[in-house]
């Protein structure tokens, strides 16, 4: 008799419930089972996370408060100050949410009231007053001066360095349509409702610190793999011999959405002018002949520490194999392309140098950058040394450089003079439409040339090779395509010429966390794609051989010799090249056992007394789902429909049993 009464009880629940559930997505579809049923009352909305990250003093980020899912009403904020009556799922326009944010960290009473957030992906942000989740002074307990209440980021508010106890999702653009729809008739009954699984491994196991959570093994370090390359190749197996040109940009961004980190200008546009830069020395002839070595690094994990850059620094005082063929004390300047993206002016271009000091190779680096300017004549691109009213250098990867030797010659390029005309630093907003590729072009010729200016040493210059050198401006725009789009994204064709990415189409530059054994730098298995890309290009770029020394899967058969494109079908080429993976984490980090150990401070290194060591804690799954749900009346009639049905049913089957005994009887 029980399977009969489900049986009967299952097609009332499908017809009572599913109308009404059913409004969610509009489903109009024949139902016949109970996933069928799922499907229409659940809408999974696509979204960004923000998530739940780790230092040793604390938490920032977002997760749900408790260890279960959450689901609370959609409704929508008229303005930033409107009251909260109940709990809720706040819907946020972008103009409203640096002032929302603010407010949630003043008002106990106001954010008791939030859920979770959803944030709609505006393109209508005022442009003149920007955006901008990150300090006013980025990480500034890592600047090489005293004066670290500057502010080089105006509109920086901080929001992204708070702890929320909610829930936060950045929505896309097909999704915020229909959640505006939804929350515009969540006005009585049945609502609109929002399911939040945000659930973070340290919140389940109470450890709200990095050090604890990686005893507990809770989370992992943020990190990745920088990459360093040399032009011409060198010989890793001697003691180098010429004076290093050490030219560097940042690989990684952040933002307070996980996986919208593009940061176009800062720093993604110093990275594309760098590797166009590259290019066009690459095809410079008799580089061999330079008084000096060029090196190039992309440092990741820049924007959590400083990771890739100190990193560098420790394998270069421990004489790692990752570092081979590079001394410390061969480097004899620096230069930094910072975000370039936004140089254009009435005139042409103009960038400024923000110089380390008046040491001579500092004066050096800045002549090379004026002479560099004078040699592109029509092209109209200049070269401003920064204002001396600034404190110092902005923040950059040379920081670490000067912290740790304050001897040392270094200039960062920039786009910006006392403060960055990037109004949406490490926001979800710097995406490709705040850069012009024309800029970024301009910034690679300037670069480029320079670098070979500085290489030239004291000899006579070539104005014949200077002026041949020229970069492509399609690489440029193929760059930009790859890293700051979806379409086509890490799809393009450059990319796939190298590698297969695994991580998906859509670029983020968010470092992530260091997944490998710290030992395995020559052939780590965890790289993502970008440093992989940057590993491949780079080899290629620097390589002697160009037409390489024959296919290759994986490995080549001279020593030396490095195996480029081995991902892609029908495999890669051999070249002779001088390219490395650098591991970047935590210098205050050691892996033991098969656990991250947080190690003390340093006494002869200042920047690991400051070093917040950034993890990620785990999570399960990551979901957002809209449902409707009932009034308790209806659901209270629902059931009372059940109870009847089945009921009903019961006495059908007893009635047609006593029926059937008796006929029986009588035959």
């Amino acid at each position: 008799m029980g399977p009969s009464r489900v049986f009967l009880a299952v097609p009332f629940l499908l017809i009572a419930v599913a109308p009404v559930y059913g409004l969610v997505n509009g489903a109009d579809s024949t139902l016949e089972s109970v996933p069928d049923l799922e499907k229409v009352m659940y809408l999974n909305v696509e979204s960004y996370p923000c998530v739940r990250l780790l230092n040793l003093s604390g938490e920032i980020g977002c997760s749900n408060p408790g260890t279960d899912k959450i689901s609370a009403p959609i409704v929508r904020l008229k303005s930033s100050t409107s009251p909260l009556a109940r709990p809720s799922t706040v819907l946020l326009q972008s103009e409203q949410m640096q002032d929302f944010f603010l407010r949630v960290s003043t008002d106990p009473e106001f954010s008791k009231n939030i859920a979770g957030v959803l944030l709609e992906p505006s393109e209508t942000v005022n442009m003149s007053s920007g955006f901008s989740p990150a300090e006013k002074f980025p990480q500034a307990a890592f600047a090489p001066y005293s004066n670290t209440s500057y502010e080089w980021n105006l509109p920086g508010s901080g929001i992204m360095w708070n702890r929320y106890d909610f829930p936060v999702f950045l929505l896309t653009k097909e999704s915020t349509s229909t959640l505006k729809e939804v929350s515009e008739t969540n006005e009585g009954s049945p609502e609109n409702v929002a399911e939040f699984d945000l659930v973070m491994q340290t919140t389940k196991v109470g450890t709200h610190d990095s050090e604890t959570c990686l005893k507990e093994q809770t989370c992992l370090p943020l990190g990745g793999y920088s990459v360093w390359s040399s032009l011409p190749p060198i010989n890793i197996s001697s003691v180098p011999t010429k004076p290093i040109i050490l030219a560097v940009a940042s690989l990684d961004s952040a933002s307070f959405f996980r996986d919208r980190s593009l940061g176009a200008d800062s720093p993604i546009s110093g990275l594309i002018a760098l590797l166009t830069a590259v290019d066009a020395l690459s095809h410079v002839n008799h580089l061999k002949k330079l008084k000096k070595q060029f090196v190039f690094a992309a440092f990741t994990g820049e924007a959590w520490g400083y990771l890739g850059s100190r990193k560098f620094l420790q394998e270069l005082d421990l004489g790692s194999d990752s570092v081979k063929g590079l001394d410390s004390s061969m480097i004899e300047q620096i230069l930094e392309m910072g975000s370039v993206g936004k140089g254009l002016v009435e005139s042409g271009t103009l960038f400024y140098a923000h110089a380390a000091g008046e040491l001579s190779g500092t004066k050096g680096t800045l002549k090379a950058l004026e002479d560099a300017s004078e040699s592109l004549g029509s092209d109209n691109v200049k070269v401003k040394k920064a204002s001396t009213l600034n404190p110092g250098i902005p923040p950059s990867s040379l920081m670490p450089f000067l912290r740790k030797n304050t001897s040392t010659s270094g200039v960062v390029l920039g786009d910006f003079d006392s403060h960055f005309t990037n109004k949406f630093y490490h926001s979800h907003l710097d995406n490709a439409s705040n850069i012009k590729t024309s800029s970024v072009a301009a910034a690679a010729a300037l670069v480029a040339r320079a670098l070979y200016i500085l290489a030239n040493g004291d000899a006579t210059l070539d104005l014949m090779a200077l002026n041949d050198i020229k970069v492509n401006v399609s690489l440029v725009e193929e760059l930009v395509g790859c890293f700051l789009t979806c379409e086509p994204g890490l799809s393009c064709e450059l990319v796939r010429r190298y590698i297969s990415p695994i991580y998906g189409d859509c670029p983020s530059h968010y470092v992530g966390v260091f997944q490998d054994t710290p030992s395995a730098t020559e052939k780590p298995s965890y790289v993502d794609d970008t440093s992989r890309f940057l590993w491949n290009f780079l080899a290629d770029m620097t390589s002697e051989s160009r037409d390489g020394t024959g296919s290759c899967t994986g490995e080549c058969g001279n020593v030396g010799d490095m195996c480029i494109g081995a991902e892609i079908e029908g495999g890669g080429k051999c070249v002779v090249s001088t390219t490395r993976y650098v591991p970047a984490y935590s210098t205050r980090l050691r892996y033991e056992n098969n656990i991250w150990h947080v190690l003390p401070a340093n006494p002869t290194d200042s920047m690991e007394s400051v070093d917040p060591v950034w993890t990620e804690s785990f999570w399960n799954t990551i979901g957002l789902r809209v449902y409707k749900v009932e009034s308790a009346l209806y659901d209270r009639l629902v059931l009372a429909g059940g109870v009847i049905v089945t009921f009903a049913s019961y006495l059908a089957v007893v009635v047609t049993r006593t029926y059937l005994a008796k006929a029986i009887k009588r035959d």
